[in-house]
């Protein structure tokens, strides 16, 4: 049996289809995907009566936001983005029932999703938001809470449970109605 020549072999090597480096690249971009899939997927929905994710989030004025430390207050969450039109409507009705709902006991927290930092000052200052607000730039608390896109208000009793989920623009009239009930429940 004769061994093969150095040219025979490049020869045979050079002649295999190139096809397979283009497979394997799709074969890594498939991979990849996936995984961004199954890691990047909000969380379902929370349903009334149940937990919400806690969290501790930098506020844009230095102080923290806190949820899920235990018993506390009740809780309102604003999931909005300095871009988006409904949020720039409903702003207004959440910072005066925040005015008004303070001295009651409850917490308004604003969150910016996927929002930069300077551009969500520029909304909260435009708007005259004075409740706590930072920014979610991945996301992240976001997709725990199941935010499929903004505005998304969260209404949250003493003991850390999910009371209502507004999905898009908010009337005055029905967070009142939400707050009061639960303000209620939890005396």
């Amino acid at each position: 049996m004769e061994t093969p020549s150095v040219e025979s072999i490049v020869k045979t090597r050079s002649k295999r289809p190139a096809g397979w480096i283009a497979a394997a690249v799709i074969g890594v971009l498939v991979l990849v995907l996936l995984v961004y899939g199954l890691t990047s997927r909000p969380a379902l929905p929370i349903a009334p009566g149940n937990p919400v994710p806690g969290f501790d989030l930098a506020a844009l004025d230095g102080s923290t936001m806190s949820v899920g430390k235990g018993p506390g207050r009740v809780l309102v969450i604003n999931f909005f983005a300095s871009w988006c039109d409904p949020c720039q409507r409903e702003a207004p009705a959440l910072e005066q029932a925040w005015r008004v709902y303070r001295s009651r006991g409850v917490q308004f927290y604003g969150i910016a999703y996927k929002d930069a930092a300077p551009k969500a000052q520029a909304f909260l200052d435009q708007f005259e938001v004075t409740y706590p607000s930072g920014v979610d730039p991945s996301g992240t608390i976001a997709r725990s809470y199941g935010v499929t896109g903004v505005p998304e208000t969260f209404v949250i009793d003493k003991q850390g449970r999910l009371v209502h989920q507004f999905v898009g623009e908010l009337s005055a009239g029905a967070l009142i109605e939400k707050l009061d009930a639960a303000l209620a429940a939890s005396q």
